[in-house]
Order: C-alpha cells, then sequence, then structure tokens
C-alpha cells in the first residue's frame, strides 16, 4: 500500500520560499513516479510537478522556474522547494503517487 507522508506547509508572504516533504516507502521511492498537485479554495485541482525514479521531473507551466522538485534517497523523501511564492499559490499541497494522495499541507501565501 502507498503510503505519502507530506510536511512543510505554513504562512509566507508573496516573494518568499516554503519547502515541502513528502515521506514514502522505500518501494513507492525507488520504483513510482511521485508528484505534487494542489488544490485552491474554489478550484480544481491541479498537477505542479513529478519526478521519476531515475530523477527526471517536470513542472506545470505556473510554477515552472519557482519550484523545484527533488528527492533524497537516504530518508525515501521528495521536496517540492516553492520560491518567489504568488497569493495565487495558495491551495492545499498533496503528495501523490500511483493515484494516492496524503492527506495535503495547507500553504497561505499573502499579499
Amino acid at each position: 500500500q502507498v503510503q505519502l507522508v507530506e510536511s512543510g506547509g505554513g504562512l509566507v508572504q508573496a516573494g518568499g520560499s516554503l519547502r515541502l516533504s513528502c515521506a514514502t516507502s522505500i518501494m513507492t521511492f525507488r520504483f513510482s513516479t511521485i508528484g505534487w498537485d494542489r488544490q485552491a479554495p474554489g478550484k480544481q485541482r491541479e498537477w505542479v510537478a513529478r519526478i521519476a525514479p531515475f530523477g527526471s521531473a517536470d513542472y506545470a507551466d505556473s510554477v515552472e522556474g519557482r519550484f523545484t522538485i527533488s528527492s533524497d534517497s537516504a530518508k525515501n523523501t521528495v521536496y517540492l522547494q516553492m520560491s518567489s511564492l504568488k497569493p495565487d499559490d495558495t491551495a492545499v499541497y498533496y503528495c501523490t503517487s500511483n493515484g494516492v494522495s496524503g492527506q495535503g499541507t495547507q500553504v497561505t501565501v499573502s499579499s
């Protein structure tokens, strides 16, 4: 069973940075693509970024150049480093893999 545990959300001012973490099992980490989605109030859930087991990363146009996804094999953890945050980035961020999502972590960007 895929288990994904997010952490690192919070409140930040526009232009600031946050790093989200997604801890998972060694099997998921080694063999599955892991990504991040987000859902803002009143909006549909949208894909943000993903990283493949061999390290290849992809980003939504809305975050390209501001967000960086990375992984740490020693901790079976995937990170989402978010910089130059905007109020439009306010959302619940979910770590996802193989059709499963974590519980989500709230990110709020104040203007």
